[in-house]
């Protein structure tokens, strides 16, 4: 790469030439000037001020060996007393820790942090007199309940490393992960529920143990009795209730700050499985920090993040973030919409009196798709609510517009990555950021994070020049230390494309103010004769009809051009405009805002688009699929039935016509 006085500090400078909103704060300025030129003395400070060390870190930073960097190096830390511990022994034991809302089985349950620690150090003792000791491997396979973050912080407490695996996973995609982390101990719920079916999960557990090479000493299983009362295997089963009288609690083991806290593996890991690899002590303090300086979260505040514990928000905004914050969290065991009705987001804003709520834009376009008058939601008050925070996939315009004029709070995007663990970019309400930042971007570079936007030559690129996203090492605390058992492929991921920086592998752009955009995974950039478009361009225009709330764009094959956008929305439930008439207005709409050199014209209307349960669009698959290729569904799909849908109305522009149909990777 050639060398640069910085993406951000170019774009910085010049940002008097942007908008009222487009104008980073001086405190910004000041604290994020300091995190990329002195990272060592700033991200001390913070180090010394947010966590407790059981003995203090002798080096800041290590980056002598990139891109292993590695952050407070010989300070010993534990995660679960700096979530749990620490609060009780502050006299807040009797604050509620958890609040667990489940529609799905009619409770709403409470658990204190004086609860929490009682439970926790018990199940940890149970470990214990298992043989989970320090560096030991636990996989945790539950849904999002209460005992799932006990399993967590048991897990840590011992010094341990959780592995924990999404819910429902199909019995092969558990059984690979089992394989690759080599779990001495797994923790497991006999069942979860959806809103149609139960999931027996300690089925899936025994399948998947029955077809892997690892077997671990024993696997713990929570009964959800409630709901399904399973029949355990008296040889390798041990129930909940057991291990919490096995052995007395233990106390919290410190790990050194560059120890593995977890291991989250990527989706789609069948061949090469991808396990980030999480160090400890940079990404306590990096999560603890981004509670004010991102979240501006307060003392007595609820906060809500509707994710899993399987996906890294859930990981770091379920269940570590605010309880090292020292807040009330809501863990909601349902959908958006049909749990049993689309009023349950401002139900539970209302209920639990949620002060920052954390999502995904689909779960808003889903509400805004079935009750886009809010009908449903309009009796419940949201008045507590003070920010709505979305990431996970790109938020196109019109829904943003609806959800400020539902909601009547801030809507403020960020972007991270599973990878980094936290934001990258963000707009700060601890730093005193404008709240109604320029609209689409992410916010401002994340502090700590040299950011940059390069052309496929490897040349920078000019300000609001697409290209794509990397940042220029060391990364800030609390990313990735490596891939699990794979320094190698760590290496050759991230770091070998751009030499001296990790390679995001999105597409975007910054303008003259520094604020980001992401528009898309580099891959989903559509090359039409030559002219590099964002599917997220696209994809905006289309979302500007109001009769369309969801929609995406991929890249199809065509002689001339070499590939053209193929567009696949869905409606409002309540229109009755044919699709044929609709398809024409976004047509038309498209070449208006982006022009015909985008060549906009394959559109057709669908039932719903695939998404992972995490919430993102699976446009290669659609794409695949549209050129004919066997797909194969990831077992991350949320709905694989929406594929015949997709099929046909490909087909209905004259594609994916001998395409086979699709395959799921393996059934639950």
């Amino acid at each position: 790469m050639p060398n640069s006085s910085g993406m951000s500090s170019r774009h910085l400078d010049n940002r008097a030439n942007g908008y009222r909103n487009d104008i980073p704060s001086s405190l910004y300025m000041h604290e994020y000037e300091r995190s990329i030129k002195a990272p060592e003395e700033f991200w001390g400070e913070i180090g010394e001020k947010v966590v407790h060390w059981d003995k203090p870190f002798e080096k800041v930073l290590d980056h002598s060996d990139p891109p292993f960097t590695k952050w407070y190096t010989g300070g010993y830390i534990n995660a679960c007393y700096n979530a749990v511990d620490r609060h009780v022994a502050a006299g807040r034991g009797n604050k509620v820790a958890l609040i667990h809302d489940s529609p799905m089985t009619n409770t709403v349950r409470h658990v204190t942090y004086n609860e929490l620690q009682d439970q926790v150090s018990r199940m940890a003792g149970g470990l214990q007199k298992l043989g989970v000791t320090k560096g030991d491997k636990v996989v945790i396979y539950m849904p999002l309940i209460p005992e799932a973050v006990i399993a967590m912080l048991a897990t840590v407490r011992l010094g341990a490393v959780h592995s924990v695996v999404f819910g429902g996973f199909a019995a092969s995609e558990l059984s690979t992960r089992i394989e690759h982390a080599e779990p001495k101990i797994v923790i497991a719920a006999n069942c979860g529920v959806e809103p149609t079916k139960v999931i027996r999960y300690l089925d899936i557990l025994h399948d998947a143990l029955a077809m892997s090479k690892w077997q671990p000493i024993c696997s713990v299983i929570y009964q959800r009795y409630n709901i399904l009362s399973s029949a355990i295997d008296p040889k390798t089963d041990i129930l909940w209730e057991t291990i919490l009288t096995l052995n007395d609690p233990v106390k919290c083991v410190p790990v050194e700050a560059n120890d593995p806290l977890y291991l989250l593996y990527t989706s789609g890991t069948t061949d090469k499985p991808k396990g980030v690899q999480r160090p400890t002590g940079g990404h306590l303090v990096s999560l603890m920090y981004s509670c004010t300086a991102i979240y501006g979260l307060k003392p007595d505040d609820v906060w809500w993040a509707a994710s899993d514990l399987g996906w890294v928000v859930g990981h770091s905004y379920i269940c570590y973030g605010p309880l090292l914050f020292g807040a009330t969290v809501v863990m909601y065991e349902g959908k958006p919409d049909r749990t049993p009705d689309p009023a349950q987001y401002f139900r539970i804003i209302e209920q639990h009196k949620v002060s920052a709520l954390f999502s995904v834009p689909t779960a808003f376009r889903v509400i805004r798709r079935v009750d886009p008058e809010i009908k449903f939601g309009r009796k419940y008050s949201t008045k507590s609510l003070r920010t709505i925070f979305i990431a996970g996939e790109h938020c196109d315009l019109e829904t943003k517009n609806w959800m400020e004029k539902t909601f009547k709070v801030p809507i403020l995007n960020h972007w991270w990555q599973t990878e980094t663990g936290s934001a990258i970019t963000a707009t700060c309400i601890g730093l005193n950021q404008n709240l109604h930042p320029p609209n689409l971007t992410t916010g401002l570079p994340y502090l700590g994070y040299d950011i940059r936007v390069a052309r496929p030559d490897g040349t920078w690129a000019l300000p609001n020049e697409l290209g794509r996203l990397v940042i220029k090492l060391p990364l800030p605390p609390g990313n990735m230390s490596t891939l699990y058992k794979n320094n190698e492929l760590f290496e050759k991921t991230y770091f070998q494309k751009y030499p001296g920086y990790y390679d995001t592998m999105d597409a975007g752009y910054i303008n003259e103010s520094g604020y980001v955009f992401v528009t898309a995974r580099d891959d989903d950039v559509i090359n039409v004769a030559g002219h590099r478009i964002s599917t997220a361009s696209l994809e905006d225009a289309v979302l500007r009809h109001p009769d369309v709330v969801d929609a995406a764009v991929f890249g199809v094959p065509e002689p001339t051009k070499g590939e053209v956008p193929c567009c696949l929305y869905v409606t409002r439930s309540d229109v009755t405009k044919s699709s044929a008439k609709l398809s024409v207005e976004l047509i038309n709409i498209t070449r208006e805002i982006i022009g015909p050199i985008a060549a906009f014209r394959l559109v057709a209307a669908v039932q719903a688009l695939p998404r992972t349960r995490s919430g993102k669009t699976m446009r290669k698959v659609m794409a695949d699929l549209a050129r004919n290729k066997q797909i194969i569904v990831p077992a991350t799909i949320e709905d694989a039935t929406v594929f015949p849908d997709i099929k046909r109305a490909l087909q209905e522009l004259g594609y994916a016509t001998t395409a086979p149909d699709p395959l799921m990777s393996r059934k639950e």
